[in-house]
């Protein structure tokens, strides 16, 4: 079985539509952001800063563009079983990917989602990332820097959010411990209770979407944990608490390789999550999107199975 993997927010390049921006396929998916974001995608990661492009809004319709552009540019060859799940915010593409929302839906929700977070946040916040400590260390650093777990990856990979200025002194002190650290671009601090106020008025916005049964040879699965979702009335209200609450993207992972995925496609933008998977499970083949030269080659990689 074949599994999508849509990815989150993270330092986007200028080069995240090259693979797909002349695919007639892809247009209705641009179309639909440049309503949304102002300008043509294609053009906006060209001609932004490092700065715009990071800014909550339009990251995270530029995320989901990218994995929705992708896929359109794909779907008529999924015609086997297909498993397919979302990192963060690369949950609203998976759930049109499954059949849910049309793209122009998944763009329209995602809009509303980040504003709704951008409101909750306040201006200060961030997500930063600590790798290698024990989870007591964690814990007790977490306790006195006045931060939270925002998601749990394999190999002792934690993102973690809360104020900037807490978000760096927590990472100099882990570095201390002999962990490794660093600031994302993601200048908000999701999944962790500072954005709590945006989960009721997110998910009345997803139960009012308009949704559709999950497609016949889709397996979606929930990004935090793996849960399988069968229709989108039994999930809206987890996925729009998700955007307070950690995400146990370590365990989705487990849950891909219980299913016995056999190929792995990360959608990007980037190709983090396909490096994950494979350090998971190295005996799958994990391919990031944005590895292949053309949209000839990823095509044919995925009609070889």
């Amino acid at each position: 079985m074949l599994a999508l993997l849509c990815g989150g927010q993270g330092t986007l390049s200028d080069t995240i539509f090259d693979l797909v921006a002349d695919q007639p396929a892809a247009e209705p998916v641009f179309a639909a952001a440049a309503a949304l974001l102002g300008a043509d995608p294609r053009e906006f990661v060209r001609t932004r800063s490092a700065d715009e492009l990071s800014a909550n809004h339009s990251s995270q319709i530029l995320t989901v563009t990218s994995a929705l552009a992708i896929h359109a540019c794909i779907a008529d060859l999924l015609t086997e079983q297909t498993a397919v799940t979302g990192y963060s915010v690369g949950e609203m593409a998976a759930w049109s990917i499954a059949g849910i929302w049309t793209a122009d839906e998944a763009l329209r929700l995602t809009d509303i989602r980040a504003r709704l977070m951008l409101d909750a946040a306040g201006p200060d916040g961030r997500l930063g990332y600590v790798r290698g400590l024990d989870r007591g260390t964690l814990d007790s650093l977490l306790a006195k820097h006045g931060c939270e777990i925002a998601i749990r990856n394999p190999d002792l990979l934690i993102v973690i959010g809360g104020a900037e200025r807490d978000i760096i002194a927590l990472c100099e002190e882990a570095t201390k411990e002999g962990a490794r650290t660093g600031l994302l671009a993601v200048k908000i601090a999701s999944h962790t209770t500072r954005l709590a106020q945006a989960c009721t008025p997110l998910r009345k916005a997803l139960e009012a979407s308009r949704r559709a049964a999950v497609a016949s040879g889709r397996v979606l699965l929930a990004g935090d944990g793996g849960e399988r979702i069968f229709a989108a009335e039994d999930a809206t209200a987890k996925l729009a608490n998700q955007v307070a609450h950690p995400v146990d993207w370590a365990a989705t992972l487990e849950v891909l390789s219980e299913l016995g995925v056999t190929r792995v496609l990360d959608l990007g933008p980037g190709h983090a999550l396909a490096e994950m998977m494979q350090a998971f499970r190295s005996s799958t083949p994990c391919y990031a999107a944005d590895g292949f030269r053309t949209i000839a080659g990823l095509r044919n990689w995925i009609a070889s199975a």
